[in-house]
Formats: C-alpha cells, sequence, structure tokens
C-alpha cells in the first residue's frame, strides 16, 4: 500500500478529514427533505449503521428551511448539496449546516460567490466542488470534441476552485466522479498530483447494488491503495444503509477502517461438492444476524470438515461443515460438533459471549 498522502486538514462539524484523520464513511440521503421526519429518520438510521457525514438535497427554500428542524435532532454532520441558486447556501449555512456542496461556476452571480464565502468564513463552513464527468462545462467539451476527459475534469475543479480561492476562501474539499471506473481513477490521480486538499472519492452513477460494490470497490478500493482519498461514498441504486455495508467492507478489506462502531467480519467458502449443509443459508442467515452487532471479530462459516478449521484459523470463531452437521472451533481449535439444526443458534450465542 503506497504511503497515505498527506492533504489539508478540513473539519465537519465534529468529524475531522485530511492529514492523519480517518477516512470518513458518507451517504446521501433518498427522502424528501423538506419531509423533515423521514429525513431525520433515514439519517438516524444511517448513523446505526456507520454513517459519519450525511448529505441531503437542497433543491428549493421549503428543503432549506428544514434544515434548521433536522440539524437539531441528529447528530453527525450535515452537507447541504445546492445548484445554480446561491440564496439556498445562504439559508442551509443559517440554519446550521456543516458543509455545503456547491459548484461556484453554476451557483450564481461574482456577488452570490462572495455572500457565501462570507458566511461559510465566519462559520467556518467547508465547501466541497464536486467535478462529475456528466455535467462538464460546454467550453471544456468543445475544447475536447465534445468529450468529457480526466484531464477536463481537472480543469473543471480548478476554475471553480480559483472562483473561491479569489474570493479568500480555502476550507476546501473536492470529488472528481465519473460512472467509469478507469476515468474516475485518472482524474483524480491528475488532480492528486497538483493540489493538496482533501479528496472525497465515489463512482458516481454506478448502479444497483451488484453494480456498485463491483465499480466501488474496484475503483474507491485503488485509490485508498494508492494513498488517495479522505472521505468516500458508495453510490447505491437503492437504500441508502447498503451504501454503509458495502463502504465498511470496503476500508476493512484493505485495513483502513477505523470507524466508530466495530464490525464482524464473515468469512465464508464460495461451496463444492463436499459441502453437505446448507451453507448458503447458514452463512445468509448468520450475516443477517450479526449485521449489526459491534464487535472487533472475524467469523468463518466453512462448508467443509477437512480444511475448514484450518482454513479459518484466522477467524476467532467459526463453523465447518460434514454431513448433517459441523464443528465449532475458536481460533483453529475444535471446541465441540453441531446438529445442523442447532448451528446459527449455537454460533450467534458463543459470539454474543465474546
Amino acid at each position: 500500500m503506497e504511503l497515505r498522502k498527506k492533504t489539508r486538514i478540513v473539519k465537519i462539524g465534529q468529524v475531522s478529514i485530511g492529514g492523519e484523520h480517518p477516512i470518513a464513511i458518507q451517504s446521501m440521503t433518498n427522502a424528501d427533505t423538506r419531509d423533515a421526519e423521514a429525513t431525520i429518520a433515514q439519517i438516524n438510521a444511517l448513523e446505526v449503521a456507520g454513517c459519519e457525514i450525511v448529505r441531503v438535497a437542497v433543491p428549493d427554500q421549503a428543503a432549506a428551511d428544514a434544515i434548521a428542524t433536522i440539524k437539531k435532532r441528529i447528530n453527525i454532520p450535515l452537507v447541504a448539496d445546492i445548484h445554480f441558486d446561491y440564496q439556498l447556501a445562504l439559508t442551509a449555512m443559517q440554519n446550521g449546516i456543516d458543509k455545503l456542496r456547491i459548484n461556484p461556476g453554476n451557483i450564481g452571480s461574482e456577488k452570490g460567490i462572495r455572500e457565501i464565502v462570507a458566511v461559510a468564513t465566519e462559520r467556518r463552513i467547508p465547501i466541497r466542488i464536486g467535478v462529475n464527468a456528466g455535467s462538464l462545462e460546454k467550453e471544456i467539451l468543445d475544447r475536447n470534441q465534445g468529450r468529457a476527459t480526466p484531464k477536463g475534469m481537472v480543469e473543471s475543479a480548478e476554475k471553480h476552485i480559483h472562483l473561491l480561492e479569489e474570493a479568500g476562501f480555502d476550507n476546501l474539499v473536492v470529488s472528481m466522479k465519473a460512472s467509469d471506473v478507469r476515468f474516475t481513477i485518472d482524474s483524480y490521480e491528475q488532480f492528486s498530483k497538483k493540489y493538496d486538499y482533501p479528496l472525497h472519492l465515489g463512482i458516481t452513477e454506478a448502479g444497483i447494488l451488484r453494480s456498485s460494490a463491483v465499480k466501488s470497490a474496484m475503483g474507491i478500493g485503488y485509490l485508498l491503495l494508492s494513498g488517495l482519498g479522505d472521505t468516500l461514498r458508495v453510490s447505491i441504486t437503492g437504500d441508502p444503509l447498503e451504501e454503509i455495508d458495502v463502504a465498511r467492507d470496503i476500508l476493512r478489506g484493505i485495513g483502513l477502517y477505523q470507524g466508530k462502531r466495530p464490525r464482524v467480519e464473515i468469512i465464508s467458502c464460495p461451496t463444492c461438492g463436499r459441502t453437505e449443509i446448507d451453507l448458503i443459508g447458514i452463512a445468509q442467515e448468520i450475516n443477517n444476524q450479526l449485521r449489526f452487532i459491534e464487535k472487533d471479530i472475524k467469523v468463518a462459516v466453512m462448508g467443509c470438515i477437512v480444511n475448514g478449521p484450518g482454513e479459518g484459523k484466522a477467524a476467532d470463531i467459526g463453523i465447518a461443515g460434514g454431513k448433517n452437521k459441523a464443528v465449532l472451533f475458536k481460533k483453529g481449535e475444535i471446541i465441540r460438533s453441531l446438529n445442523e439444526n442447532e448451528i446459527i443458534a449455537a454460533l450467534i450465542e458463543e459470539i454474543e459471549k465474546m
């Protein structure tokens, strides 16, 4: 793994990113922000799952007004996603938002940018410049026959950064998202060679769960292993809670998870002709039951009595199947034998004792 690049430190509410701070997991609500109750419920559920920073869409004045109510009843930092209307940014900041996600080039006049900067500076509210391949400025696309390129992504970011820096503001976070993994990686790498602003990582429009998990693991995982990234969001078409699960698995898989909430890690074999128990069903049920248990342990669910305890030695506890039976083991040492219908309950019981 490459040495992590030290970026500027930015404080988002009570969460600091950049420098040597842990990589923060973010998500975004898909509830209507104007419905404060639904948004609050979703944010609190995301927090329980391990979300550390959450973003809400602010499409109009009613959504900006709702931020005041939402902010009072959540615990994690709140980010307002705003386009085109700088007045919405002003209202969001007045109502307690912890960070803005805007692109200064489309937020209004120079006067509007300066008003945003004045309030953000006074309240120490950072701004994320979010560059997306699907919405690059026309003049940048025109210089490359209408195509988006990583170089164009960096150019767009530079333009927005320049607008804010000219106004005396540099409390910034930057993202360079595309739906194409290689394109996204190239964009972040090119930007990182020129700037030390903290990076928010993500593959945008990555699709439903399986597609997004694969693309995000490849793209975000590669960048993290290259030493880049200070926050991340896994974008999934579906339940935002799934975004947190995948994000934690990515960080944990490469040894970078430092979240406040410990999580059980499950390792399981892919099954083969030697498997003589319903390993798939058992693994799925164990995963469901352990999803919100806060223990920093590794659990092995193995299908073969021949290799199971050996392959599971790295685990704290696990089972290995036989013919309608399984053995329960800890640190590779067999503790006892179980009938198939006893496996799940016995394993969960032992884990709860640990």
